[in-house]
């Protein structure tokens, strides 16, 4: 097994273990207790918001530990620990009573001088992911120990701008898929294998990926049991992790490519519903349902 095999490996092993371990502890240790972090699906049964934080904390340890370099480590870091961040916050202080729905709702409402906890996630991830993209992207340098020239300073402007798109629009991408137990989940799967599975040219992504991949499979059992669910926390971290992944492992017409698309996917989500095109098209049908308890099934 080579270097980068080996790395990957570890990587998704310290992801999965790390997640089981903080979501054990979280069971007798969570911040503020249980009942905060419990929700109602939709099936009208409780279900806990603590494997959002345990699936954080394992892509943070295991995407650092599988990033070749320390450029990889803090842009996946920063990436992932910001959209956790922020989207916890957004899930357990939200006002409910004037909630808003999708981008549009959340910049509409920054337009007009309200700051929503949805509208706080919207800045921060954005920052996060522009940090992150400047932490991904080499700098140009110049000729002859002069400084580079104003056109390369803003071909990596742009690149940093079109990857800080990427990574903060994956990010909501997979929150808006979380909406059944395990389809998020099962999402960043198929987005992260590839990456692994391409090994060395997917170059510096493919340790976050494996993070993905490990931390998503440690999580997987209790989220199709509807015992757990992502929330903001998690679907938000995983998308980042997941984004910047592509960001360190692609050429810019790749990720340009995979920008339109996720753009394309996030404009439509304002006015299809994701889980009516899904029941409607039987691959996908099959694909969702599998290893979820059928709908007239009691928990457990």
């Amino acid at each position: 097994m080579n270097v980068g095999a080996g790395r990957r490996v570890v990587a998704g092993l310290v992801a999965g273990t790390t997640t089981a371990v903080v979501r054990g502890l979280l069971d007798g240790q969570a911040p503020g207790g249980t009942a905060r972090w419990t929700r109602t699906n939709h099936r009208g049964e409780p279900v806990s918001m603590l494997e959002g934080p345990a699936v954080a904390a394992g892509l943070l340890a295991g995407a650092v530990v599988g990033a070749p370099s320390a450029p990889a480590a803090w842009a996946v870091g920063v990436a992932t620990g910001s959209a956790a961040a922020f989207g916890i916050v957004d899930d357990l202080a939200e006002d409910t009573t004037t909630r808003r729905k999708g981008l549009r709702g959340h910049l509409g409402a920054l337009a007009h001088g309200e700051v929503t906890t949805g509208g706080l996630k919207v800045l921060g991830i954005g920052a996060g992911a522009l940090v992150a993209a400047a932490l991904a992207t080499p700098r140009p340098s110049g000729a002859h120990g002069q400084g580079p020239a104003a056109g390369a300073r803003a071909a990596w402007l742009g690149d940093v701008l079109a990857s800080g798109a990427l990574i903060a629009t994956t990010a909501n991408l997979l929150n808006l898929l979380d909406l059944r137990p395990g389809r998020a989940l099962k999402a960043s799967a198929a987005l992260a294998a590839p990456l692994v599975v391409a090994g060395g040219s997917a170059g510096a992504g493919a340790g976050a990926a494996a993070a993905a991949l490990g931390a998503g499979a440690a999580a997987l059992d209790q989220d199709l049991d509807e015992a757990d669910m992502l929330g903001d926390g998690g679907a938000n971290a995983l998308g980042a992790a997941l984004g910047t992944a592509v960001v360190l492992a692609a050429p810019r017409r790749v990720r340009l490519t995979v920008l339109s698309a996720v753009l394309a996917l996030t404009v439509a989500s304002e006015k299809i519903s994701f889980t009516r095109v899904i029941e409607r098209t039987p691959v996908l049908r099959d694909v969702d349902a599998w290893g979820r308890r059928p709908v007239a099934s009691p928990r457990g």
